[in-house]
């Protein structure tokens, strides 16, 4: 869903928005996505924020347009995938620090909370 009000940028919200999708198996590889004129009209925006937003994710590799054709999907390669789950996990942990700040957590605390939290999930580090 997209937000005018969310202060992201439209374009910007639609590459995270299909970038997420694909990562997740959700949009699979070789499968078509709608054109950039049936997309702008389906979400009632602009052509070329459209534009833009796909032409990020192409510069991205997570797709590919095929003139006449359409757009595709194109296979994740594993290095794009490892860094794109970096960056979500960068994301979470600077997040967790502010708000560790905010609360007065120490060092100790933060990381008794994240072993804690790798225990509960069963994850072996």
């Amino acid at each position: 869903m997209l937000s005018n009000s969310a202060g992201v940028p439209l374009y910007q919200q639609i590459k995270e928005q299909v970038g997420t999708a694909i990562l997740a198996g959700e949009l699979g590889e070789g499968e078509a996505l709608p054109s950039v004129r049936a997309l702008a009209r389906d979400l009632r925006i602009s052509i070329i924020t459209t534009t833009r937003a796909y032409a990020e994710l192409a510069a991205d590799g997570f797709i590919a347009t095929v003139p006449g054709k359409g757009v595709y999907v194109l296979p994740l390669d594993s290095a794009l995938v490892r860094e794109q789950l970096l960056r979500q996990v960068e994301d979470g942990l600077q997040a967790a620090l502010e708000a560790s700040r905010r609360a007065g957590l120490e060092r100790d605390e933060i990381v008794r909370i994240l072993d804690g939290l790798i225990a509960a999930e069963g994850v072996r580090l």
